[in-house]
């Protein structure tokens, strides 16, 4: 992903943002912010004729112990959903991530989103558990199940 790439990353996250199961947040941050917090290697798009999705990844935490572990949010456009493309994102997050030594790879998903789960348990991540009432959104206190895939070879 490039800078460039942002008004379609960000016309993307609106869209799932407007779904009411994708995430807490009720608009997409301005570029800076978005940037200051998300991996620059892990920030990946899948391109046709346009841009059709994106992934990107954060540290969950500055501590060294865990330096390995990141939380990642994926998105597609919803003219591709069902495509495959969420697919490949997530495949090429995990062998990048892997490449560079993290051994985690964690997402927290709204329990309605039962595609993301699916999607998710596809690609060996596994249920960790539900946070319940973990935040409100739109007046209405949401629960988040806490999904990881562990590595098969970093941090053993």
């Amino acid at each position: 992903m490039e800078p460039e790439d942002w008004p379609e990353v960000e016309r993307i996250y609106r869209a799932g943002i407007e779904t009411g199961y994708a995430t807490f947040e009720t608009a997409p941050p301005p570029w800076e912010a978005w940037d200051a917090v998300n991996l620059p290697d892990l920030r990946l798009v899948a391109v046709a004729d346009r841009l059709l999705g994106w992934i990107a990844a954060k540290r969950v935490s500055s501590r060294h112990c865990y330096r390995g572990v990141i939380e990642h949010s994926v998105y597609v456009d919803p003219a591709h959903a069902g495509r495959g493309v969420g697919r490949r994102l997530l495949e090429a997050l995990i062998n990048t991530s892997e490449k560079l030594g993290y051994w985690t790879v964690q997402t927290a998903i709204f329990p309605e989103n039962s595609a993301s789960i699916a999607l998710h348990q596809g690609a060996g991540f596994r249920v960790v558990g539900t946070q319940e009432r973990l935040g409100e959104s739109n007046g209405v206190w949401r629960d988040v199940v806490v999904m990881e895939r562990r590595s098969a070879t970093v941090g053993r």
